[in-house]
């Protein structure tokens, strides 16, 4: 017979090892910031960004990086990189790389266990079931952009994010240009009301948001020509270009435009149009940016006469957010003209100002942001508006200065902030790593990048429902 001392004995126990448990897994979800404690797992690193993670070193890190991956090109150029880092003479990494290659890399990595945060950069075809099936076995990610590249991912990618939250894991992308000089001074200056006035609504023909971002497949990365894998131009593995670059743009507009503000994607999101259109490369420009002679199968869909593959890189949307409408443009081209790379342009209009970001010849192709009031026949109480307001900028970012122009204003920038898209992955890296330390990021973050993700899976879908 059993007593009631035994089952009172019983219950107790079995608490005690329920709340051991719980505190067991809270302790392993839990980082305080001290030397070594967050232990890097790097998942089929396939894209530069993987390595550029890993440009410099972190105190809170540990030095050692597990690799799971498939075996090939892509793995060895990832470690050549890092070794690279770790051999080069300013400032040298001390990474210790320790690597598997197999079939079965994903499995193998969630049996180990070897770290608690999985950074993910490459093939996007796996990338969202890769983040719904790490946070699911309870470990954080630091993932690239895009985290989803169609609808479906969309939705599996919330069902992610829901997984993070039960399980106490931190999923986080990265968003290197909310760390570019000019995209920070456009923000700030957008919230100087008296110099920015209140943002404009516009129309869908004369939107008061622009962001367009010109690229190019042929560049260098470290002082290197950058290999791109072959799959980087197959859409249904890399992504299109409106759901791929894209995310970066509608980050900044939600970024800048509503700070700090929670959007809700179901409420606070309108599309209203989208396209899409092809950058053609022959066999010797896809041969001069993979390594490849020739073009792989999966690329037959997109082939013309067998000599041209045609990569649907480039796109437009046009949405409202908050009753703002705002137009994403993403254009790609085989390489750029000499001395010139990546552009971004970058137009906000307020009631007061318009703040212009141009990266053109005439900038020397480094981004420059102008401030021009709405109403030139204003322009002396503008002038005098901005001339008492802009302190409070040049307070919080030294050496920030305002040069007139003839009917605008350039905002001269010391060589000090203009550090290079490439250290901008440390900022990035450095913030999620604070988020760790907190237990938990802002707010706002994560129902805005479930609403970034909306925008551009949503803007594909109706991209190709337009044709």
């Amino acid at each position: 017979m059993v007593t009631r001392s035994l089952v009172f004995k019983t219950v107790y126990i079995i608490l005690l090892l329920s709340i051991f448990n719980s505190c067991k897994e809270m302790e392993t979800n839990q980082f305080t910031g001290e030397p070594g404690e967050v232990r890097l797992i790097t998942l089929a690193p396939g894209h530069f960004h993987a390595y550029l993670v890993q440009k410099d070193m972190y105190k809170q890190v540990d030095p050692t990086v597990h690799v799971y991956a498939p075996d090939g090109p892509e793995v060895e150029q990832h470690l050549a990189m890092i070794e690279s880092y770790n051999q080069r003479e300013e400032n040298p990494t001390s990474w210790n790389q320790v690597v598997y290659t197999g079939n079965d890399y994903l499995e193998r990595m969630i049996s180990e266990r070897k770290g608690n945060v999985v950074v993910l950069a490459g093939n996007n075809r796996r990338k969202t079931a890769y983040i719904k099936r790490i946070v699911d076995e309870g470990l954080n990610v630091l993932s690239d952009k895009p985290m989803a590249i169609n609808p479906g991912n969309f939705k599996l990618l919330k069902e992610a994010f829901e997984s993070a939250e039960r399980n106490n894991v931190l999923l986080y992308d990265i968003m290197t240009e909310r760390y570019e000089i000019t995209s920070i001074l456009q923000k700030e200056i957008i919230n100087l009301p008296a110099v920015f006035g209140e943002i404009e609504p516009g129309s869908p023909e004369d939107p008061s948001v622009i962001k367009e971002s010109v690229h190019y497949f042929f560049k260098y990365v470290s002082g290197r020509i950058l290999r791109r894998p072959p799959w980087f131009f197959d859409v249904s593995q890399q992504g299109e270009g409106i759901v791929d670059v894209t995310t970066h743009l509608v980050d900044l507009i939600q970024w800048s435009c509503f700070p700090e503000k929670i959007i809700n994607y179901e409420t606070d999101i309108e599309m209203i149009s989208a396209s899409r259109w092809p950058t053609p490369l022959t066999v010797s420009q896809f041969e001069s940016i993979t390594g490849m002679a020739g073009f792989p199968s999966y690329l037959n869909d997109y082939l013309e006469n067998d000599t041209i593959v045609k990569v649907y890189a480039n796109g437009e949307m046009n949405y409202s957010l908050n009753g703002v409408h705002a137009r994403v443009i993403v254009k790609w081209d085989y390489r750029a003209p000499e001395g010139a790379g990546d552009t971004h342009y970058s137009l906000t209009r307020g009631s007061n100002a318009k703040l212009v970001i141009r990266q053109g010849q005439e900038q020397n192709f480094k981004p420059v942001l102008y401030i021009e009031p709405s109403d030139p026949a204003n322009i002396d109480d503008f002038e005098e508006v901005l001339l008492r307001e802009f302190p409070k900028i040049e307070e919080k970012y030294p050496g920030i200065e305002l040069k007139k122009l003839e009917s605008s204003w350039e905002v001269l920038v010391p060589d000090v902030y203009d550090v290079g898209h490439e250290a901008h992955f440390a900022r990035v890296t450095e913030k999620y790593l604070q988020f760790l330390i907190d237990g938990k990021m802002p707010d706002w973050e994560v129902p805005n990048m479930i609403s970034k993700y909306y925008t551009t899976t949503r803007a594909l879908e109706m991209a190709k429902d337009s044709e």
